[in-house]
């Protein structure tokens, strides 16, 4: 278990402890909360990602020595921080013995994420220049949660934990004014469904005997990608496969949303 792991689950105890301390003392034990839901959510996603793209040629196909190598490699570290909306439609069913609940819940929707950012500079000892972009994308998110909670009569509080899923469209594009012809251009990406892992936890407040309002807070964590490509080409065509492009990319995610249950 390595330290980013620690810390979400420390942060997520963290705010199912405080969740519970809202709770209001005393309120009577209810089984309303046991069953069958259906619900929407709307919020905001925060990301977080950094790509890295690096380049190796050993045998000087193209590039005049390893010192222009080295600075496309600086260049290619980078940051991003795609941000955007995020909404859909939740169902889940809830067991109750007690104050004590225990539920499942599955969601899906959209979370618009996107982020892009160049970075390049003159190679040293020459004239000429590079550029490289990169850019994380992502328009939906699914997740399949367990959750444990404090029932009351009108208000619920819990912890949840389990599988993410996200359409992660990591791209990468290299231009410089160095090759034959006046210039090169290189691309690499990857797009795939990633999986990985969301915690965090909620407050519901009941509002009837069916409906309720809920706040939820979940970190994403949809781990590491990482691919290489060899298709440096010249303005001129001219092609260069001994030089190899390494790409590689993380997304992590903060969602803040708000919704709305109906209770069968």
């Amino acid at each position: 278990m390595n330290r980013l792991t620690l810390k979400i689950g420390a942060v997520a105890l963290a705010l199912t402890a405080g969740l519970f301390a809202l709770a209001p003392a005393g309120l009577a034990q209810d089984k309303d909360w046991k069953g069958f839901y259906v619900g929407g959510n709307v919020g905001g996603a925060f990301g977080s990602s950094d790509p890295r793209t690096s380049v190796s040629d050993p045998t000087l196909s193209y590039y005049p020595d390893l010192i222009t190598q080295g600075q496309v490699t600086t260049a290619g570290i980078q940051h991003l921080g795609p941000n955007g909306v995020t909404g859909g439609g939740q169902i889940g069913y809830d067991f109750q013995h007690g104050h004590f609940l225990l539920g499942g819940e599955f969601d899906f929707g959209g979370m618009s994420l996107n982020s892009s950012k160049a970075a390049g500079a003159t190679f040293t000892g020459y004239a000429f220049t590079f550029t490289v972009t990169q850019s994380m994308k992502t328009s939906w998110l699914m997740t399949a949660r367990p959750r444990v909670g404090y029932a009351g009569k009108r208000v619920l509080v819990y912890g949840t934990g389990g599988l993410a899923a996200t359409n992660l469209n990591y791209q990468e594009a290299y231009v410089d004014t160095a090759g034959p012809g006046g210039g090169a251009t290189e691309n690499g990406g990857i797009k795939k469904t990633q999986t990985g892992f969301a915690a965090g936890g909620g407050i519901e407040y009941k509002m009837g005997s069916h409906w309720s309002l809920k706040g939820e807070y979940l970190y994403a964590s949809f781990g590491n990608v990482k691919t290489t490509s060899t298709n440096l080409t010249g303005i001129s065509l001219a092609t260069f496969p001994l030089a190899v492009f390494t790409h590689g990319a993380n997304l992590h995610a903060n969602i803040a949303r708000a919704g709305i249950n109906f209770r069968f």
